[in-house]
C-alpha cells in the first residue's frame, strides 16, 4: 500500500475521532453551564429568601405583559413592603426597591458618566463638575431656555392649523436638545431649525426602546448573539450615530478654543459651561479625564439633559391637559406675571407657586426616569435588618416609591392638585 493510500484510509478515522472529542467537550461545556446556572440560581434564591415575591417560573421568571408593567409594580408595592425580587428569567434577577429608607442605603454606592461611575472616581468627577451647575451660571440661561421655547411655539403655530392633533414629544425633544446644546456645550445656531439633529433624537428614542426589548429577551443577553439580530444591528447603528454626534460636539468646541480670542473669552467667564469645564480640566491635567471619561460625561449629560427633560415636560402637559381646571389656574398665574408679551426671567420662577406645585406633582405621578439600576459592589444591610450580598442587581423604582401608600396616604390622589 502506498503512502497516499494509507493517508486516505486514516483520514476518515481522524475526522471521526475529532468529532467524538468535540462532542465530549461540548457535553462537558453544557454540563458545566447547567451546573453554573443551578448554583447561581440557588445563590440568588438563598440570598433573597428574606424578601417574599409573587410565584415565578424557574426559567421564564415573572412574565408580565408589556402593558401591565406599571400595574405590576403597584401590586408589588402594595403586597410586598419596601422591596421585592423580580425574576426576569433563569438567573436574571432585578431586586426592586421602592422604600425611601432602603433607597438611602443604596444611592451613591455604585454604578459609567457622572450618573454611573464607581467610588472615588465618581466623587472626583462630581467635585470637578459641581461649579457648572451653580446658580450664578444657571440664571442667565433662563433667557436661552425661553428663546428655545419660543422657537418651538412658533413652529407649533404653523403646524396646529394643519391638523387637529399634534405629537409633541419630538418637538419638545428638539427644544430641550437645543437648550442643552446652547447652555452646556456652547453651541451656536438652532438645533430645532436644522433637520440633521432629528436623526440624533431618533437614535436616542430607538436606544430607549431597544434597551427594554433586550432586557425581556433571554436570547439577547449574549452580546454576540444580540449583535447578529436585527435589534442588535439597529442598536449598534443607533449607538454609533449618538456617539458620532457627541464626538462632533467635543471636536467643534476644541477647535473653537484653539482660537486665542475664544480661549481668552472662555477663561474670563466667572463660571465655565459644562463642556468648557471638562476641556479645561483636561488641558490642565490630562490624567483627570481620559478620552473615554470625557466622552462618557458628555454622552450622559447630552442624553439626560434633553431626553429625560423632554419626557418630564411631555408628561406635565399630559397631566394638565387631562385636568383643564388646573391648567386654567396655571395659565392665569403665568399671565398675571408676564402680561401679554414679556418673557420669563429668573425672578419670576419663585412667584409661580401653584404652577410649581403642579409641575412637582406631575413629576411624582409620571417620573421621567421610572427607575435606576445599580449592581451592589459591597453587601448592604437595610434598616429593618434584612440584607443583600455583593453582586445583586438592584432597581431603584422611583415609580414604585412615588406610588407607595406607606409614603403617600393615597398615592393616586394628588393632594388636591391632580385628583384622579
Amino acid at each position: 500500500m502506498s503512502v497516499s493510500d494509507l493517508s486516505a484510509t486514516r483520514f476518515p478515522g481522524s475526522i471521526s475521532g475529532f468529532l467524538q472529542v468535540a462532542s465530549v467537550l461540548s457535553l462537558l461545556l453544557v454540563l458545566f453551564k447547567v451546573v453554573q446556572f443551578y448554583l447561581h440560581r440557588q445563590w440568588l434564591l438563598r440570598n433573597t429568601q428574606q424578601f417574599p415575591c409573587p410565584p415565578s417560573h424557574w426559567f421564564f421568571g415573572h412574565k408580565v405583559p408589556k402593558d401591565q408593567e406599571l400595574q405590576d409594580i403597584l401590586t408589588r408595592v402594595k403586597n410586598f413592603p419596601s422591596a421585592c425580587p423580580h425574576w426576569l428569567w433563569g438567573t436574571k434577577l432585578r431586586f426592586q426597591v421602592y422604600d425611601p429608607d432602603y433607597m438611602k442605603v443604596i444611592l451613591g454606592r455604585s454604578g459609567y458618566g457622572l450618573l454611573l461611575l464607581n467610588g472615588e472616581t465618581w466623587f472626583q468627577h462630581r467635585r470637578m463638575l459641581t461649579p457648572a451647575f451653580h446658580y450664578d451660571i444657571l440664571k442667565p440661561y433662563v433667557k436661552t431656555m425661553a428663546d428655545s421655547v419660543h422657537v418651538m411655539l412658533d413652529k407649533w403655530e404653523q403646524i396646529v392649523g394643519q391638523d387637529s392633533t399634534l405629537e409633541i414629544f419630538q418637538h419638545i425633544s428638539l427644544m430641550t436638545l437645543d437648550t442643552i446644546m446652547k447652555c452646556a456645550f456652547s453651541h451656536e445656531g438652532s438645533v430645532q431649525l436644522d433637520k440633521k439633529y432629528q436623526s440624533y433624537i431618533q437614535a436616542v428614542g430607538d436606544l430607549n426602546n431597544l434597551f427594554f426589548f433586550r432586557v425581556r429577551n433571554i436570547f439577547h443577553q449574549n452580546d454576540t448573539i444580540y449583535s447578529l439580530s436585527s435589534n442588535g444591528r439597529q442598536a449598534i447603528s443607533a449607538y454609533q450615530l449618538a456617539h458620532d454626534h457627541t464626538d462632533k460636539v467635543i471636536k467643534s468646541r476644541k477647535a473653537q478654543l484653539k482660537d486665542e480670542g475664544e480661549l481668552e473669552k472662555a477663561r474670563k467667564k466667572r463660571r465655565l459651561d459644562f463642556l468648557d469645564l471638562l476641556l479645561f480640566a483636561r488641558m490642565e491635567n490630562g490624567s483627570i479625564l481620559s478620552d473615554k471619561d470625557l466622552r462618557a460625561e458628555v454622552d450622559t449629560f447630552m442624553f439626560e439633559g434633553h431626553d429625560t427633560t423632554a419626557s418630564g415636560i411631555s408628561w406635565i402637559f399630559y397631566a394638565l391637559a387631562t385636568h383643564p381646571e388646573y391648567q386654567k389656574r396655571c395659565r392665569e398665574e403665568v399671565q398675571s406675571l408676564l402680561g401679554d408679551g414679556s418673557s420669563i426671567t429668573w425672578d419670576h420662577l419663585d412667584q409661580m407657586s401653584y404652577t410649581t406645585m403642579c409641575i412637582k406633582e406631575a413629576l411624582r405621578l409620571y417620573p421621567p426616569v421610572p427607575g435606576v439600576s445599580r449592581d451592589l459592589s459591597t453587601p448592604v444591610t437595610f434598616p429593618d435588618g434584612r440584607s443583600l450580598p455583593k453582586g445583586i442587581s438592584v432597581l431603584l423604582s422611583f415609580y414604585g416609591l412615588h406610588h407607595n401608600p406607606t409614603v403617600w396616604p393615597n398615592p393616586e390622589v394628588c393632594t388636591g392638585i391632580f385628583p384622579t
